[in-house]
């Protein structure tokens, strides 16, 4: 197996990226059922991974091929949005960074660092105990194609399906554009499909490499510096495209020219199942509210591009929109729409009936909202 070995940045950090470059031989046949990376599916840590070695590349690429889509639950009364995932704890070992935990249960850097705001997230402190948020309200509406919601930085892939049928929804962590580069909101559809990219760079790009002593103008596929990793599918906006990368690290990040970026072992298993002319739409919802069990929740993100810079005011408009604020604790939603964690959070008035359902560890993880296959 070829390794390879560099020095990535990304802003202020700067790590060193080591592990196998997995080099796809045949793209998977199309019929095949799709396989994300659920956090509430997998297995225990690898066993390098609990004595705090490095975590090795093989490790995320496993994880997320054994991963399944979530199964919506029925439909919300009024259409308010349904919550799928659980979260989760888990026990910090030696040598970990929220970096690798983030990657490995399917995680955006923004993700965990919001649900742990008062742990050191380089060296948090061994033995313990992480929030894994691995439970997110989709987006509501037609809830078809592809759905990127831009401040939540992660993206939703609803599968086609038959009447009568169960829905499945494929969701993945995602980088996206700074703030001098900002991902568009809009509607798109995918028009091509590329393995092994070539990145023929742009004349806006090649002025800011250009301004640092870079005068390449194209980098051929599949080289570890090509940004576009492995698989791209290029959109109908133009010079915008949902792709791989070669600094993983960045998912969860706002450190692209505008274009999204997965994990590289997420887009392998995405790729295989977005046919071109695959509808999708980038959306902006830093407030987002929905339903479990007769329960309101709400899933509040920072504002990445101040474009809602009245969170609380949008939180209760989305409410009403439900018809829902005559179910909500008022002091729950201002905690929530303050701490901005992207947390999924119970607004509503009174307590739940019975005990509150203790969390489960991320090494004996939950099934149920899994579709089986």
């Amino acid at each position: 197996m070829r390794y390879r070995q560099r020095v990535i940045s990304i802003g202020f950090l700067t790590v060193l990226a080591a592990g196998p470059t997995p080099a796809q031989q045949q793209e998977p046949a199309r019929q095949q059922p799709p396989v994300q990376q659920p956090a509430l599916q997998g297995e225990s840590l690898p066993a390098e991974a609990q004595r705090g070695t490095r975590w090795r590349e093989e490790d995320f690429y496993r994880k997320a091929r054994e991963a399944r889509p979530y199964e919506l639950p029925l439909p919300n009364p009024g259409g308010v949005p349904q919550i799928v995932g659980r979260t989760r704890t888990y026990h910090v070992r030696d040598g970990d960074t929220f970096l690798d935990v983030a990657r490995y249960y399917g995680l955006g850097f923004n993700e965990i660092k919001g649900a742990n705001r008062n742990v050191d997230e380089w060296v948090p402190p061994q033995d313990s105990q992480l929030s894994l948020p691995t439970e997110w309200i989709v987006p509501g509406g037609e809830q078809t194609g592809i759905v990127i919601n831009i401040p939540e930085m992660r993206l939703y892939y609803f599968h086609p399906r038959k009447p009568g049928e169960t829905g499945l929804v494929t969701t993945y962590p995602v980088g996206l554009g700074r703030d001098e580069w900002r991902t568009p909101q809009g509607r798109f559809k995918v028009t091509e499909r590329s393995k092994c990219p070539k990145w023929v760079i742009p004349d806006s790009i090649q002025k800011e490499r250009q301004a640092q002593g870079d005068f390449t103008k194209f980098i051929d596929g599949c080289d570890p510096e090509n940004p576009l990793g492995e698989y791209r599918l290029r959109l109908s906006l133009d010079l915008y495209g949902i792709h791989g990368t070669n600094i993983p690290w960045g998912v969860g990040m706002q450190v692209s020219h505008g274009c999204i970026r997965l994990y590289p072992e997420d887009i392998e298993q995405l790729y295989p199942i977005i046919p071109e002319k695959t509808a999708g739409e980038f959306i902006y919802e830093p407030v987002k509210i929905g339903m479990r069990e007769g329960r309101v929740y709400a899933q509040v993100h920072d504002d990445i591009y101040k474009l809602k810079p009245a969170l609380f005011s949008e939180a209760k408009k989305v409410l009403q929109r439900y018809n829902l604020l005559d179910r909500v604790d008022m002091t729950r939603l201002v905690k929530v729409v303050l701490e901005q964690t992207g947390v999924v959070t119970d607004i509503s008035i009174g307590n739940p009936p019975g005990p509150p359902a203790p969390l489960q560890p991320a090494g004996n993880p939950l099934r149920e909202g899994l579709k089986t296959l």
